[in-house]
């Protein structure tokens, strides 16, 4: 079975909301992800395999150099398949076509080889206030 990814791909608030309840293994809520993606972010790359949505990346920025990936989610059933790996790939070929001159993202420890080493991510310092 094929997997196709989308740049701005056209999903419905439901299947994400339920992709994100898989991915996280969270309750389904109801968000209006159009509204909120529509605002805040460069775009978003969507994962699809038989017209199911099974990964999703959002891509948020600050107008200028720098972009962040946020809800970096795939369907657990295709998990260690590499699309989580496409999905970022995807998401930094259009930040860099965006001309942002870099990447962020901010992850868990047990993501770190997810990030670092198939992504290709490098670690640098950060800082972080719980808010």
């Amino acid at each position: 079975m094929a997997i196709t990814y989308e740049w701005r791909g056209d999903f419905d608030d439901s299947s994400l909301d339920e992709l994100h309840a898989d991915g996280f293994g969270s309750p389904v809520t109801r968000t209006d992800w159009r509204a909120r993606l529509e605002r805040h972010s460069l775009g978003w790359v969507c994962a699809w395999e038989e017209g199911s949505l099974i990964g999703f990346v959002n891509v948020v920025w600050d107008g200028g150099a720098h972009a962040f990936i946020l809800d970096t989610v795939v369907a657990r059933h295709l998990r260690s398949r590499g699309v989580g790996a496409a999905l970022v790939a995807a998401a930094a070929n259009e930040a860099r076509a965006a001309k942002c001159e870099w990447l962020h993202v901010d992850f868990e420890e047990h993501l770190r080889s997810f990030y670092v080493d198939a992504c290709g991510f490098r670690e640098t310092p950060a800082g972080l206030i719980a808010l």
